[in-house]
């Protein structure tokens, strides 16, 4: 049977000629959809069907048969996005990439890792460390967050200060275009200048542009130890001072998270920690580690940097880790975010940048700004400190009202381009921040998006309603 020949009725018709169409892949209708976990946002599996092909040439047979049938179709990965970048409607289908779980190669050689679009970041990473080396990108999501959906979004995260995002990353690429032809640019290198670099529109175009299926990532080499320091803070400007200063050191300086105390006060009592332990009495808090040959190696540099720093900052508190279980204690501080969203559901986030030297004059005005629109507003801060990314969530359930989430973005917003910031530093657009994007956005920028969109995607089948408004 053909794609062309397949009919375009009701669900449970579309089913059986998908199931026949694509003989390769799991297809599921709405009633098996009912019964699995969304992911983050509830409306991920609002489709009529999800397929999840068997391989790269059924992901071209499925967006083929999309075509023909004008059916849209949405790809998803782990269902970890937090800007409604893979909700769907009923009318819509979803791509799932599950099934492109290899890993192809690990080359230590050259240093460079060649997956499979559902890879998560996790499996890599345990791939890679295993040869010593690193995939240059770490969040908390690593265990479900998958390769397909971090080029898709063009991830940052924790290490992004030093070895860069997504895009930085990403040596070679492989996509199905919407017209259901296959774009090959799995370079291995890192110097080409051979034309117009076409990957680069696909990574972080949230599938709006093709599916990502394989891709070749750049690895770096990864430290034997790491020892990780909780510090209290007067602000943000003593952190970077901090920051410059461990890095400067011998040992290399892998994470600088920071976190005002309002932020890890809730996340230690989720996790059930002697407050009196932390140094919660300092307006924020940093999170910093430190690379070794060792543990040990690691521990006695963090310390003897520590011990420097007290000389000129005899009030600096704050606790060094003594071991690895240590280490990720002090961590899961930091990475237990889900905490916030238990205590406040739904609770509206946001994720911007903006130069790290302007984070204590920008909170210092947002704090006001906010309750200003409601007194009870006392919002979580916490964030990526050496490359200017805060994350911002309320602390009440979400949806806001139309005009309170209007109020809160122009106080959240409103003076970040002048800054030289963005109102979306790594979290994406999706369909939640659209109206931001439209708003704040280049109008010539927007113009070219709008232009490339209609050139990749003419039909608009491709994650529609997501970016591109």
């Amino acid at each position: 049977m053909r794609a062309e020949d397949m009919p375009a009725g009701p669900a449970p018709d579309r089913i059986a000629a998908l199931r026949a169409h694509l003989r390769g892949s799991q297809v599921l209708d709405r009633d098996a959809l009912a019964a699995r976990d969304p992911g983050w946002d509830a409306g991920n599996l609002n489709a009529f069907a999800l397929v999840r092909p068997g391989s790269i040439a059924e992901v071209a047979r499925l967006v083929a048969w999309c075509r023909a049938q004008r059916c849209a179709f949405v790809p998803q990965g782990g269902r970890t996005g937090l800007v409604g970048g893979s909700v769907t409607t009923p009318e819509q289908l979803i791509c799932d990439l599950g099934a492109l779980d290899r890993i192809e190669e690990i080359d230590p050689d050259s240093g460079i890792a060649v997956v499979q679009a559902g890879v998560t970041l996790g499996a890599l990473q345990e791939a890679a460390a295993a040869v010593g080396l690193h995939p240059g990108l770490d969040l908390a999501a690593r265990g479900s967050a998958t390769i397909g959906g971090l080029i898709a979004t063009n991830a940052g995260g924790i290490t992004a200060f030093r070895t860069g995002v997504m895009r930085h990353r990403v040596l070679g690429l492989e996509a199905v275009l919407p017209d259901g032809r296959l774009v090959d640019d799995m370079t291995r290198v890192l110097k080409t200048s051979a034309g117009y670099d076409v990957k680069q529109l696909l990574i972080g175009a949230e599938g709006t542009l093709g599916i990502v299926t394989r891709a070749v990532i750049r690895l770096d080499p990864l430290p034997n130890g790491r020892a990780t320091a909780l510090l209290g803070i007067g602000d943000a400007a003593q952190a970077l001072d901090i920051v410059r200063r461990l890095r400067a050191g011998s040992a290399p300086l892998l994470a600088a998270e920071i976190m005002w105390s309002g932020f890890v006060a809730a996340t230690s009592a989720a996790l059930g920690l002697d407050p009196a332990q932390l140094p919660l009495r300092s307006p924020c808090l940093l999170l910093v580690e430190l690379g070794g040959t060792d543990f040990e190696a690691a521990r006695i540099a963090l310390e003897e940097a520590l011990a420097v720093l007290v000389e000129t900052e005899p009030e600096l508190d704050g606790i060094v880790s003594s071991s690895m279980a240590q280490s990720a204690q002090l961590w899961r501080l930091r990475e237990d975010t889900e905490v916030l969203y238990r205590l406040h559901p739904q609770a509206p986030s946001y994720d911007i940048s903006l130069p790290a030297r302007a984070f204590d004059g920008y909170v210092e005005r947002l704090r006001p700004a906010l309750k200003a629109i409601d007194p009870a507003i006392e919002p979580y801060l916490f964030g990526h400190l050496a490359d200017g990314n805060l994350h911002i969530v309320l602390n009440r359930p979400g949806p806001l009202k139309r005009d309170i989430q209007a109020a809160v973005e122009a106080a959240i917003y409103g003076e970040l381009r002048g800054l030289g910031g963005s109102f979306s530093a790594e979290h994406g657009i999706g369909s939640k921040r659209i109206a931001a994007l439209q708003r704040h956005a280049d109008p010539v920028k927007l113009a070219l998006m709008a232009e490339i969109k209609r050139l990749f995607d003419p039909d608009n089948l491709c994650n529609p309603g997501k970016i591109v408004a």
